[in-house]
């Protein structure tokens, strides 16, 4: 009987550890998913500046435009580029998102 027991404690000392570690970083990259996920604002910061303006006039912005990689999807390139899903889609309205290939051009500004 006590032979069993100890094989067991054998076991769990060699899977439950690394177990415990593959639950914990999962646990972690879901954390840290859904707070890049969050529509809320961060909380506004003042800070006193002195600024000075000269007039000069910018034209238009150009268009820019991005190729997507393998496995890339909307999301990915709106935080690569410090931008929303939503403003993407409004850039490209004939886009769909489940249906985006590889090297398809997406405008991003």
């Amino acid at each position: 009987m006590n032979n069993g027991r100890s094989r067991w404690r054998a076991e769990a000392k060699r899977y439950g550890a690394p177990a415990a570690f593959l639950a914990a970083v999962t646990i972690a990259v879901l954390l840290v998913r859904s707070g890049l996920n969050t529509k809320s604002a961060p909380a506004p910061t003042t800070v006193a500046t002195t600024a000075t303006t000269t007039n000069t006039t910018t034209g238009p912005r150009r268009k820019q435009f991005y190729r997507l990689k393998s496995g890339e999807t909307i999301s990915d390139v709106a935080v690569r580029f410090n931008t929303t899903v939503a403003a993407l889609l409004a850039l490209n309205p004939g886009i769909k998102v489940n249906a985006l290939t590889v090297g398809q051009r997406i405008r991003i500004r």
